[in-house]
């Protein structure tokens, strides 16, 4: 029988094509919402404080994501996430208003992550062991694919302002149709004396298990956010072209496309505590390479590439370490928690890097990402992780 015609493969390549199409749209988002707001001369302050309209609106749903999964399965969550999102997107055209946007992007922000909660989770809770590594990083593959091509349709917007919205919105709502070929489903209840109408005692109880898996996505967040957001501001500011920076920003996504695979399969073999460990530890020295190396783009793009192929991987690690920390009858409230770190990742760095950027002079905006990562490395080496209770 071939491999796509079983139901679990064909379901778990559904769920990719999904986050891919996901990821497409926030990549687009990003740059292009940024540039319309700044040709109309809208301020950088205000320009910003609209970008973290899309985590604000993940952090606000987070508590109340778990119950409906557990109550009606992940097919209507999913459902719901993608009605929220290509219909915010084909809303873009219609009112260009800063609070009217503000208020699309935080739509997008819920109905994002109830796609990527749901996706995760329904991929955590059926992938065998085995294969759970390997999985997870051709999942952020998907997402970090969709997430680099995104800007490349931005330009679209000098056709017609509306048409780049459309076109993400109508490609969002193509793969979202396919999620009703899939039969429903539904993670395990929780047992034992867990009240499962409490998130706060979930989460507790989660974190104490597996806290050292959800130092991954804070730090992604933390590093996926300042280096789009404030490394651009560092590098003018120094005397790079826009050109380049794009260029260096591409080349790390590069980096981390083309090692999640190969990680996340090697940390099926030798464990994921140890390839988490060489991920932060080598992303900490790449990137105080890069702080080394002042306005020389080929080594600063030769040190980034090597930083994406150490830290590109972080977050899917952290799925993957998280869900053999965890029970299953937990894995909902911990692929939530990793939504949760990554956006309170997500949030913090562009203000650290801000108030380094205000205070700081003639330091490398790279050393503070290196910093980061040498903390992470170091909680990781000597924090010890509990085992899961068994299910």
């Amino acid at each position: 029988m071939n491999i796509i015609d079983r139901p679990e493969q064909r379901r778990f390549w559904i769920l990719v094509i999904i986050v891919s199409i996901s990821g497409f749209s926030q990549g687009m988002l990003l740059p292009l919402i940024s540039a319309i707001f700044e040709r109309d001369g809208l301020s950088s302050a205000l320009n910003g404080l609209n970008a973290t309209g899309l985590y604000i609106g993940t952090l606000l749903i987070s508590p109340f994501m778990e119950a409906p999964l557990r109550k009606y399965g992940y097919k209507p969550v999913i459902i719901l996430g993608g009605i929220l999102v290509f219909s915010s997107l084909l809303l873009f055209p219609l009112w260009k208003n800063v609070f009217f946007w503000f208020i699309l992007r935080l739509l997008i922000g819920i109905g994002d992550h109830a796609l990527h909660f749901s996706t995760q989770t329904w991929i955590t809770s059926t992938s065998s062991q085995a294969r759970l590594g390997r999985n997870i990083a051709i999942y952020g593959v998907s997402f970090s694919v969709g997430f680099a091509a995104g800007p490349l349709f931005a330009p679209l917007v000098n056709i017609f302002e509306g048409l780049p919205f459309i076109v993400s919105g109508l490609l969002c709502m193509t793969a979202w149709l396919l999620v009703f070929s899939l039969k429903n489903d539904r993670p395990e209840v929780l047992k034992g004396n867990v009240d499962t109408g409490s998130f706060m005692k979930r989460a507790k109880l989660t974190i104490g298990v597996a806290w050292i898996a959800f130092l991954g996505p804070f730090g992604y967040g933390f590093l996926e956010s300042s280096l789009n957001a404030m490394y651009p501001v560092y590098a003018l500011r120094n005397g790079l072209e826009l050109t380049s920076v794009s260029l260096i920003l591409a080349t790390f996504s590069i980096g981390g496309i083309v090692s999640q695979i190969p990680l996340g399969m090697l940390s099926d073999r030798i464990g994921r505590h140890s390839v988490v460990l060489i991920a932060y530890g080598g992303g900490a020295v790449a990137f105080w390479s890069a702080s080394l190396m002042g306005n020389s783009v080929p080594l600063i793009i030769l040190t980034i590439f090597i930083a994406g192929l150490f830290v590109g991987s972080i977050f899917s690690l952290g799925i993957s370490y998280m869900s053999d920390l965890t029970q299953k009858d937990l894995l909902p409230t911990g692929n939530l928690l990793c939504g949760i770190f990554f956006s309170i990742g997500s949030l913090t760095g562009p203000f650290a890097g801000g108030l380094f950027l205000e205070f700081v002079e003639n330091v490398s905006y790279l050393l503070i990402i290196s910093v980061l990562f040498g903390l992470i490395f170091l909680v990781s080496l000597f924090g010890k992780p509990k085992r899961s209770i068994p299910s």
